[in-house]
């Protein structure tokens, strides 16, 4: 395995031609207030794990974006208010129907640019071909799914509620300027998980790329500027620090939405002036257990596991990031998961069944043999062969065994091919660890006898927002709640549930006599206010 990690790099002309880009792509374009700009200023190289050979050494250069500063962002602060227009501009004003048309048009357009942007995945992130394309398809589906959740949700406000002698009828209403943010691991996926319903309800954006796979956004500039009324979405480019600062200490973002760690969630919001009128939709750090009773199936939860804790490199905020085995069967589960963990095929993006792939982030192979190296030092050991060996941006998955409290690894998220596994004899132990954690996204059991199961259920659940029987933790399907407690998430993210945190509840009501009748029946009957209305969307 040493000697594949050695060689694990191609040349260029071994990667097959289908994989290869074009060229690198040097973006300079950027759009705001539904004009495509030429940025001429400085920009940041794009580099990806993929290192090729060359006859000097390693090539893995790919292109370059805009380095955008304070002036820009204000721009594009600028052009999402103007559009909003507080709640008067087009697209807030727009009836759901026509806001449905203009996604659709979207869509349509996406798809034109399905294989530039899978394959701009592939290099940029380093995520395999199969979970690349299976990343765009059902970023698709979230669309269109989205969608037909709108049409539902306008359905059951399309009445008016008698109570009281009160006439209303309630709908949602849009919440302002939104600035979106998304993950690097899932650059497309949970980034429009958050900018699609926040578009879909009204709001109007300013989009900012993560800090990894940013050139895999720039074939859908176009789509944007015709789908959307111009100010809807305005896009930046650049170091976080050097322009979200700006759009914070303005007080007119209205909504923050961001997909990453917690240290920056909570400078971002402390940038705001009024924090009490900021809503937050974030996803953060999570560090999901495995609890493995001793009547479970080994096999069952040896391969959960294993993907569990390394799909996509254990790159997920979903992954399980460290496993709990009951000390009566640990050194068979062990044994196993390291047996399973050796079967994983490794390789570069385009490989056929490859599992394990280079990682995007700079030094990330460094950060996690320090954290092998520490565990080490304190009576843990790599129980796989090869475990920890790395080769520039490739590192081969590590199964740490036993882990206790003293170690990084057991609070540390990794976010990264290591797989700490510790024992205990008292179920009281995971759990303590779970009531502990700063973290409350998931946990996973695995056993088989239901009334110890249900015991941990009712325990687990005021702990963490989802639990998993025999199964990993995950995120989908994607019409069930995703959310988390204490450092993990706020706000609730589902395809219905995304709808309602981007929007707020508005009803318009009056008193039950003849003049307030007449008055409403007019509006209704001739169709003049998007908000008071019965159509039906079909």
């Amino acid at each position: 395995m040493k000697k594949t990690i050695d060689d694990i790099f191609p040349t260029l002309d071994a990667v097959p031609e289908q994989f290869r880009l074009a060229s690198t792509l040097e973006q300079t374009e950027y759009l705001i207030n539904g004009e495509i700009m030429t940025w001429a200023g400085e920009r940041q190289k794009v580099y990806s794990p993929v290192c090729c050979k060359t006859a000097d050494g390693f090539d893995s250069y790919i292109g370059s974006y805009p380095l955008m500063g304070k002036e820009e962002a204000l721009k594009a602060l600028d052009a999402a208010s103007e559009a909003y227009n507080s709640g008067r501009g087009t697209w807030p004003a727009m009836s759901i129907e026509g806001r449905i048309e203009c996604m659709k048009k979207f869509v349509f357009y996406m798809k034109e640019q399905r294989d530039e942007i899978v394959k701009l995945l592939m290099w940029e992130i380093g995520k395999n071909y199969a979970d690349s394309t299976k990343e765009f398809d059902r970023t698709i589906d979230y669309i269109i799914d989205t969608i037909d959740a709108v049409k539902n949700l306008d359905r059951d406000s399309s009445r008016f509620v008698i109570s009281q002698q009160i006439i209303a009828q309630v709908r949602r209403a849009p919440l302002g300027v939104v600035l979106c943010m998304g993950p690097f691991n899932y650059p497309l996926n949970e980034t429009f998980t958050t900018l699609i319903p926040a578009l879909i309800m009204g709001n109007t954006v300013i989009f900012k790329p993560p800090k990894l796979g940013v050139l895999l956004h720039q074939p859908l500039l176009k789509a944007y500027q015709m789908a959307f009324p111009k100010g809807v979405v305005n896009t930046l480019y650049g170091h976080g620090e050097i322009i979200m600062g700006p759009l914070m200490e303005s007080g007119r973002v209205d909504v923050l939405a961001f997909i990453g760690s917690s240290r920056v969630a909570d400078i971002l919001k402390s940038q705001h002036p009024k924090p009490h009128r900021l809503k937050a939709i974030l996803g953060l750090e999570a560090k999901n257990p495995a609890i493995i009773l001793p009547d479970a199936n080994i096999d069952l939860a040896v391969k959960e596991c294993v993907m569990g804790s390394l799909s996509f490199n254990g790159q997920r905020c979903t992954a399980l990031k460290i496993l709990f085995v009951h000390r009566s069967i640990a050194d068979t589960f062990v044994k196993k998961f390291s047996e399973e963990v050796g079967r994983l095929q490794v390789g570069m993006p385009w490989s056929n069944g490859v599992a394990i792939t280079p990682l995007p982030e700079p030094n990330k192979s460094e950060y996690l043999t320090a954290l092998i190296d520490d565990a080490k030092a304190k009576g843990a050991a790599v129980m796989n062969p090869s475990g920890g060996y790395y080769n520039r941006s490739f590192f081969y998955p590590a199964v740490l065994y036993p882990v206790n409290s003293s170690m990084r690894a057991f609070r540390e998220e990794q976010f990264g091919p290591i797989v700490p596994i510790a024992v205990f004899d008292d179920i009281n132990e995971p759990l303590d660890y779970v009531i502990e954690s700063n973290y409350g996204q998931q946990a996973s059991i695995f056993g088989q006898d239901s009334t110890t199961i249900a015991t941990l259920v009712d325990t687990l659940v005021n702990q963490v927002c989802r639990v998993n029987i025999n199964s990993q933790c995950q995120r989908g399907p994607d019409i069930f709640p995703f959310t988390g407690r204490k450092d993990s998430a706020e706000g609730t993210l589902s395809v219905s549930d995304a709808l309602r945190v981007f929007s707020i509840r508005t009803l318009v009501a009056s008193k039950e006599n003849d003049e307030n009748k007449k008055i409403i029946t007019e509006i209704v009957r001739e169709q003049k206010s998007n908000f008071l209305s019965t159509d039906f969307l079909l």
